[in-house]
């Protein structure tokens, strides 16, 4: 680089432009990936780029193409180790195609989630995937309407419009793999540890949980469905107040694998043994679930996947591209392991395991981990 050249870090269009010998709007062109430029040209425009290490500016190009190659990835609950997969998922193909992820957390609040929504519509983001949204519909509306693209994890449009694209997990058949299963092992008092009230998901898993039990012929109780945060203390929580509540029940399913790991632990304070006295389902299939006493047996939820179909959804969005499918629906998977067997364990069936107390350390250690921070 000679001399009268500034510093790399000050290289500007006007600089390519006399190293190239070739106007600003001839560099402007090659930048943009405009026509109207021969081939000769643009290569030596490029040469010039490369000799001098210069980067275009962001926002320049935004102004040209309308687009600032940055893109919003909304979540409830950032320390989730379900949204941190989806997220990268979203990652991979956001960076191929050279774009930038805002990565937003809503600590499952509506209201926080409005302003962050806001802030993205602020930054001009060229489009949203938006996990589990908890806003009413009316509200979701508002904010499909008000951004250029949009896609939602988790959540259908409801009353925000037909077109609205989705990934969704099937998760009313969630619920009955995981109910089914339970009633194949002998259960038939058969709980449910719910998430939070405004959570679509929840919903969907425990109508799959209440329609195999009428199919099952099994009587269902109201009262043995217990709302709770989706962390582990809220599982904690939830889980000892129903088993309190009804010590008549063999078995719980939970909606997200926090809160069975909590569920484990209120089994632990209780005295009950997993899976001789309570079986456990929990939901997602996070890594924590086999390395919890006893491992979780859940229903598996293809996370990162989420991710991949949701970015690529909104790049057909963004791109004016007809779209072929507004809304793919993933399978989930029952995945069995010892805190819910196939088979319901007589007392005293199952051998004591020798690696249990240090398995029990690392689970309480998690649930320290994971306790909610509201005060931050």
């Amino acid at each position: 680089m000679s001399d009268s050249i500034r510093s790399i870090n000050h290289v500007t269009m006007a600089d390519v432009a006399r190293e190239a010998g070739v106007s600003m709007m001839t560099v402007s062109r090659v930048v943009n990936d405009k026509g109207d430029v021969s081939v000769a040209t643009r290569e030596r425009v490029l040469e010039a780029i490369d000799r001098l290490g210069y980067r275009p500016s962001s926002i320049a190009r935004g102004l040209a193409t309308r687009r600032t190659g940055t893109l919003g990835l909304v979540v409830p609950d950032v320390a989730n180790p379900f949204f941190a997969e989806v997220a990268r998922g979203v990652e991979h193909v956001a960076y191929a195609e050279g774009y930038n992820v805002f990565l937003c957390n809503t600590d499952e609040d509506p209201e926080r989630e409005l302003e962050v929504l806001g802030s993205l519509e602020e930054k001009r983001v060229d489009g949203i995937v938006l996990c589990s949204s908890r806003l009413a519909p009316d509200d979701l509306h508002i904010v499909v309407e008000s951004h250029p693209a949009v896609v939602l994890v988790n959540r259908r449009a409801d009353g925000a419009g037909a077109n609205v694209a989705a990934v969704l997990v099937d998760d009313v058949t969630g619920g009955r793999l995981a109910t089914e299963h339970l009633l194949e092992a002998g259960h038939r008092a058969i709980g449910f540890v719910a998430g939070p009230l405004g959570s679509h998901s929840g919903q969907g898993r425990l109508a799959g949980y209440a329609a195999a039990l009428v199919e099952a012929g099994v009587e269902r109780d109201a009262r043995w469905v217990e709302p709770s945060s989706p962390v582990v203390e809220g599982g904690r929580i939830a889980a000892r107040r129903l088993l309190s509540r009804h010590p008549e029940l063999t078995a719980l399913i939970c909606y997200n694998d926090l809160v069975a790991v909590g569920t484990l632990g209120a089994c632990r304070e209780l005295g009950l043994r997993v899976p001789h006295d309570l079986a456990v389902v929990g939901f997602d299939d996070i890594p924590l679930a086999a390395l919890v006493t006893p491992p979780l047996t859940t229903c598996r939820i293809p996370r990162v996947e989420l991710g991949l179909k949701a970015v690529e959804l909104l790049f057909v969005q963004i791109r004016g591209e007809p779209g072929t499918a507004r809304e793919i629906v993933l399978a989930p998977e029952l995945i069995v392991r010892g805190s819910a067997p196939s088979s319901h364990p007589a007392v005293g069936e199952l051998e004591a395991d020798p690696a249990a107390e240090s398995r029990e350390g690392a689970t309480e250690l998690t649930q320290a981990i994971h306790e909610p921070r509201r005060s931050l």
